[in-house]
């Protein structure tokens, strides 16, 4: 396929007229062809009219059909080939086998909304029936459904040009939930983005719905993004980026008429507490699984763990010069863009310059453009809660340990973290007790919380809580990933005394869509 450097506005390709964005290969810092003008409010609002006139009219798909178009999305993307993963890993300078296997994921993630749609249970059908001799007073017939929120805007993600991008979660489960998308491609892979923009087009085109129901647009400054989240057809806004973007993106949505939930997966350093028997026992395994963590991907995850808290000693002394050594014997990696590269060498200088961090270990030195050396540094526990800069992210291959000198002082570490994706939890049998008075902090800070694993790799699945308390998220109450992501782009309706005829085929008294619904309180079988 021949790219064109054109935004996708439904079925038509227009080419914006503002400032070109252009693909950087971050490996060689060479420019990649072609470029991509950005796109204007004027583009936007052709994109959210055609949205808001596809609304009713796919909101109302089958729930079979529905399905099948997430699934056919998901053929159009595979049959891109080779096309689409030598694109993506020229755009991103990550390696073939991790794009395609970021590729199958998104597919994944496609299909498994496909059954979660079949299924139905996402519309929580409850059913009240009428009590017409109920005293004092009749109940009358209630009956409640979940529907679609409206058009979603959608802004692709940095680090995963396939799975948090064009058709990543967020699209994927605004589509299941019933809701026209209107993409904001990001600037690091628009040629990735055109090629999965068209897979989708396609896949609208095969199942005959509204050429609203998508659109992709690009722009390099502001304009598009900002006129997107603003349009009063955009009912919810889908983000995964950095705390500044994500806190754009509500400011601007609350200031609207009517405001609308932002959902912005934003920041996170995803802490690892060491317990006293597990680094006791097990030490050398624990900071070699670490440092793996640390460094995969270049560290270029939003659960890649930035934070180890545990107790002083020797134990923990050990775990440092492994850790530190597996540290230095780390090749540098290629980072996503050379912006991203420019923030990491600032972050990890940072720390360097901090009174307060003691640099304890450098990765191996790069010799290409762009490229990550892993950083280790230290601290105390005093220290780190007297300054709130050792807090912040670094988005890389860096991470800083908190030594305590105690157990109290690992409780107020613990109380003074900002809200994370993760925390994970170290612990042998001795230490299931300390954990356990550590669980209510813990559930308090954090959406996921391990034990005895590593925090990056999330799987797509119906348990998974890919979100957290501020600023890990802009709205704790949900998920990014995993089947319960389709709820954050619904709200309930209720129907009192509607004749069988004018309700939704969720709602008819014969169930046609055999779903398993709460009956007068009781769940159907």
């Amino acid at each position: 396929m021949t790219l064109t450097g054109q935004m996708l506005i439904g079925t038509h390709a227009i080419t914006g007229s503002r400032e070109a964005i252009r693909a950087i290969n971050p490996a060689t810092d060479q420019p990649l062809e072609p470029a991509y003008p950005g796109g204007t409010a004027e583009h936007v609002e052709q994109a959210c009219a055609l949205a808001w006139a596809a609304l009713d009219r796919y909101r109302e798909t089958s729930l079979a059909a529905r399905a099948e178009f997430l699934e056919t999305i998901a053929d159009e993307i595979e049959a891109l080939g080779d096309e689409l993963i030598d694109r993506a890993t020229a755009e991103s300078g990550l390696p073939r086998p991790r794009i395609q296997g970021e590729r199958g994921r998104t597919c994944h993630q496609l299909r498994t909304f496909a059954r979660t749609v079949r299924a139905g249970e996402w519309l929580d059908v409850r059913v009240d029936p009428a009590l017409p001799e109920r005293q004092p007073l009749p109940r009358s017939d209630l009956r409640q459904r979940q529907v679609p929120l409206g058009p979603v805007a959608v802004f692709g993600a940095s680090n995963f040009p396939l799975a948090f991008s064009v058709a990543g979660g967020d699209t994927a489960s605004a589509l299941a939930a019933g809701c026209p998308v209107v993409i904001k491609a990001h600037s690091a892979h628009p040629g990735t983005s055109e090629l999965v923009g068209r897979a989708i087009g396609r896949a609208v085109e095969k199942c005959a719905l509204p050429e609203g129901v998508f659109s992709l647009l690009f722009g390099s400054g502001r304009e598009v993004g900002i006129a997107l989240v603003s349009d009063w057809r955009i009912k919810a806004v889908g983000f995964t980026g950095s705390r500044s973007g994500g806190m754009a993106l509500c400011k601007a949505a609350q200031a609207r008429p009517e405001p609308i939930p932002v959902y912005a997966e934003m920041s996170s350093i995803n802490p690892v507490l060491l317990f006293p028997a597990a680094l006791h026992n097990r030490g050398e395994a624990l900071a070699q699984g670490f440092v793996a963590s640390l460094t995969q991907g270049a560290g270029q995850f939003c659960t890649n763990p930035g934070l180890v808290i545990a107790r002083q000693g020797p134990a923990l002394d050990s775990f440092i010069r492994v850790a530190a050594d597996f540290v230095q014997r780390s090749p540098a990696q290629t980072m996503l863009t050379p912006g991203i590269f420019s923030a990491y060498q600032a972050g990890v200088g940072a720390l360097a310059e901090n009174p307060h961090a003691r640099a304890a270990a450098a990765g191996l030195q790069g010799e290409t453009p762009n490229q990550c050396q892993a950083r280790l540094f230290v601290t105390r526990a005093e220290d780190f809660l007297a300054d709130p800069s050792l807090q912040g992210e670094v988005f890389g291959a860096a991470s800083l340990i908190v030594q305590c000198a105690n157990d109290d002082e690992i409780r107020q570490v613990t109380e003074h973290l900002e809200g994370q994706l993760t925390i994970t939890l170290h612990l042998d049998d001795a230490d299931l007790e300390s954990a356990r008075a550590l669980l209510p902090i813990l559930e308090r800070k954090a959406g996921r919380l391990l034990v005895n694993g590593w925090p990056t790799g999330v799987e797509v699945c119906d348990a998974m809580v890919h979100g957290g308390p501020f600023p890990a998220t802009s709205d704790t109450r949900t998920t990014s990933v995993g089947t319960a992501a389709i709820l954050r782009f619904l709200r309930p309706v209720c129907y009192q005394d509607f004749p069988d005829t004018l309700l939704p085929a969720a709602l008819k008294h014969s169930n046609p869509l055999l779903l398993r619904r709460l009956f007068d309180g009781q769940r159907e079988a």
